[in-house]
C-alpha cells in the first residue's frame, strides 16, 4: 500500500474521500506544527537533516532517505493492509468478524487505551528536546531526531482513529494531547515515566532500550486487537519502533566500548581514575540501568488488573503474540504466577490469569530486556573484563501494585528501611552521578567526530559512511 504524498496530509486512508475528516485533521494539522515549533527539538528547525520517511507499508522497501528540514517534515497516517476475512482471537468474541467501527459498549476504554497510548508519543518528544544541544556526535544528532519526528508520527496515527471513530469526544482528546506537557505540575502526562527528566545521553540511551521496549509491548498487544483500525495501525508502527530500540541498544553498547577502551588502556576499573579519564563507569552505568528498568516496569501497571482483564475478554488488547500461545485464548479458568510481599520475603501466588495480563507483559518485557543487556556482557567477557550488567528484579524500586513502597534489593530481596537507605546509593544514580554525567554532555557535530565517552558506531546510516553530513548546518 503506496502512501500519496500529494495530499496535505500524507496518507494510505483515502482521507480524500472523507471531506468532513479530512477538514477536521487540516484543522488539528497547524495546532501540531504550532506544538512542535514549541516543544520539538530545540535548535532544529533550520537545518537539512537526514531522515527516512515511510513511502508505503510493504515490508520491503517501505522508507526513502532524503535530507529534510524538521518542521518540513511529511508526517502523516498509515495504516497496514486490511487482511480479507480476520477473525478476533482471543477473548469473548473470539472467532467472530473484527470490527471495523468502534461497539457502542467497548467506546469509552476504546478511547481510553487509544488516548494513553497517544499521550506517550508527543511526551517522549518534550523529554528529549533539549538532548540535541550535547549531541555526542552528529550521528547520534540525526538518530534522535530521526526518534523524534517518528513519535510525532505515531502521535498522528492515535489521532486519527480518535477523530475518525470517535466524532466530538474524539477530537478533544485530540486537542488534549497538545496541551499535556511532560513533567508539567498543573497538566502532567498520563504516565509517570513520561513525567521524568530525560537530562543526559546516557538516559536517552537507556530510555530507548527500556521504554521504548515498553512501546514493542504494548504495541503488539494492540496489534491483536478486534478493533481492526486500531491493530493495522500499530502493525506499522511496530516498523518504525524497532530503530528506536536500536538506538538505546547500540548507544549503550558504544559508551560500553569506550569505557572498556580506557579501562583496558589505563589497566583500572577504578570508577574515580575512569571519571578523571572522562568516561562513564561500568558501575554508575548499571545504577542508570537500574533506574530506567524499574521505572519502565512500573509502565505495564498493577500486577492484578480488572481493567486489563476487561481489556482482554473485550477483545480490546491482546496478549504479546497472542496467536502462539497454546491455551484457550479465553482464560476462564487459568492461572498465572503473581509476587506479593509477605513474612519479610517475596512470595509467589497464583492469581486468575486474566487478572494478571499486566504482568504476564512485564514478564515478557523483561525477557527481552535480558537479550540486550546478555549482548553486552558477552562483550565484556570478550575483552576479559569482570564485570556483569544485571536487569534488576521486577519487585526492585517499584511505586505501583502490591510491592509499591516495599524495599526490595535489586537481586529481589526484601530488606529493612536502614538497608536500603545504607545501599541505595549503590543501587540508584546519585546526584553526584548525574552531575558527573551530565559534565560530560558536551556539543560534538562535527563529521566523523565522536565525544570522548562513546565510540563510533560499526556502520553508519543507510550504507552512508560514519562520517557523513548527516546534519547540513549551513
Amino acid at each position: 500500500m503506496s502512501i500519496d504524498y500529494q495530499q496535505k496530509i500524507p496518507n494510505n486512508v483515502d482521507l480524500a474521500g472523507d471531506k468532513t475528516l479530512q477538514r477536521a485533521l487540516e484543522h488539528w494539522q497547524p495546532e501540531f506544527l504550532n506544538w512542535w515549533a514549541d516543544m520539538g527539538p530545540e535548535g532544529s528547525h533550520r537545518y537539512d537533516c537526514y531522515l527516512r520517511t515511510a513511502t508505503s507499508v510493504d515490508q520491503e522497501g517501505w522508507a526513502s532517505f532524503g535530507y529534510v528540514k524538521m518542521p518540513e517534515y511529511r508526517w502523516g497516517i498509515f495504516l497496514n493492509p486490511q487482511v480479507p476475512d480476520r477473525k478476533i482471537s482471543f477473548g469473548a468474541h473470539k472467532g467472530e468478524a473484527v470490527w471495523q467501527e468502534v461497539p457502542g459498549e467497548y467506546r469509552a476504554n476504546l478511547r481510553r487505551i487509544i488516548v494513553t497510548q497517544g499521550d506517550t508519543e508527543p511526551a517522549s518528544v518534550e523529554q528529549q528536546r533539549h538532548l540535541g544541544l550535547t549531541a555526542p556526535s552528529m550521528y547520534d544528532l540525526r538518530n534522535l531526531f530521526q526518534v523524534n519526528v517518528e513519535e510525532g508520527r505515531h502521535l498522528w496515527a492515535m489521532v486519527y482513529l480518535l477523530h475518525r471513530y470517535f466524532g466530538r469526544d474524539g477530537r478533544e482528546e485530540a486537542e488534549a494531547l497538545l496541551e499535556r506537557r511532560s513533567g508539567d505540575a498543573d497538566n502532567p502526562r498520563i504516565l509517570g515515566a513520561f513525567n521524568e527528566r530525560t537530562p543526559d545521553w546516557l538516559s536517552f540511551f537507556m530510555f530507548t532500550f527500556f521504554t521504548d521496549r515498553d512501546g514493542k509491548f504494548q504495541l503488539s498487544a494492540l496489534t491483536e486487537s478486534a478493533f481492526d483500525p486500531l491493530a493495522r495501525t500499530t502493525q506499522f508502527m511496530l516498523t518504525e519502533e524497532g530503530h528506536h530500540m536500536f538506538v538505546g541498544r547500540n548507544g549503550i553498547r558504544r559508551i560500553v566500548d569506550r569505557t572498556c577502551e580506557i579501562m583496558l588502556r589505563e589497566r583500572t576499573d577504578n570508577p574515580e581514575k575512569l571519571r578523571a579519564l572522562g568516561v562513564i563507569d561500568l558501575p554508575t552505568i548499571q545504577r542508570y540501568l537500574n533506574f530506567h528498568a524499574s521505572v519502565t516496569a512500573d509502565l505495564f501497571g498493577a500486577d492484578l488488573s480488572s481493567n486489563a482483564a476487561t481489556f482482554y475478554t473485550t477483545g480490546l488488547k491482546g496478549r504479546y503474540m497472542e496467536s502462539r500461545l497454546k491455551d484457550d485464548h479465553q482464560l476462564l479458568e487459568a492461572t498465572y504466577p503473581v509476587l506479593n510481599a509477605g513474612s519479610g520475603q517475596i512470595v509467589v501466588e497464583q492469581a486468575p490469569a486474566l487478572n494478571a495480563l499486566n504482568e504476564r507483559l512485564r514478564d515478557d518485557f523483561i525477557k527481552d530486556s535480558n537479550s540486550g543487556v546478555d549482548a553486552w556482557n558477552k562483550n565484556l567477557q570478550e575483552r576479559g573484563i569482570d564485570f556483569e550488567f544485571v536487569v534488576p528484579h521486577k519487585a526492585f524500586n517499584r511505586q505501583i501494585g502490591p510491592l509499591a513502597g516495599v524495599k526490595i534489593s535489586p537481586h529481589g530481596k526484601v530488606i529493612s528501611a536502614d538497608a536500603w537507605n545504607a545501599n541505595m546509593r549503590d543501587w540508584l544514580p546519585t546526584p553526584e552521578d548525574r552531575a558527573f554525567v551530565q559534565s560530560l554532555m558536551g556539543r560534538v557535530v562535527e563529521p566523523g567526530k565522536f565525544a570522548n565517552w562513546i565510540s563510533p558506531p560499526s556502520s553508519g546510516i543507510n550504507g552512508q559512511p560514519v562520517e557523513c553530513e548527516y546534519i547540513r548546518f549551513g
